[in-house]
């Protein structure tokens, strides 16, 4: 099987227009720009979906975050941002005494 597969679409004017400054400013050619731009939409797609699945209750947090490809931080930095997403709240406490974690949270 390829590593690549050739795609193609048509794009209105204005967006080939955008593409057209970005491929200067980057110095770069369009085939580059377009799988940059393309591959940076699909990320924030994946954490946008699998955040709302979060907010939904059907993922937990660290599953939303492996499944997203981010990290923990930046899923829950992103949730906080959402509306009508609230992050579960977490009633972790240290006790220095025994150097050790307790949390009845769902994550």
């Amino acid at each position: 099987m390829k590593k690549e597969q050739m795609v193609g679409t048509r794009l209105p004017s204005e967006l080939v227009r955008e593409l057209a400054f970005i491929e200067e400013v980057e110095q770069s050619n369009r085939s580059t720009t377009v799988r940059r731009l393309l591959s940076k939409a699909i990320q924030q797609w994946k954490l946008e979906h699998y955040v709302r699945l979060y907010g939904d209750g059907k993922l937990t947090l660290a599953r939303a975050a492996r499944d997203a490809g981010v990290s923990l931080w930046e899923t829950m930095d992103y949730a906080r941002c959402l509306p009508n997403t609230t992050l579960k709240s977490s009633s972790a406490t240290w006790e220095p005494s025994t150097e050790v974690w307790t949390s009845n949270a769902v994550f």
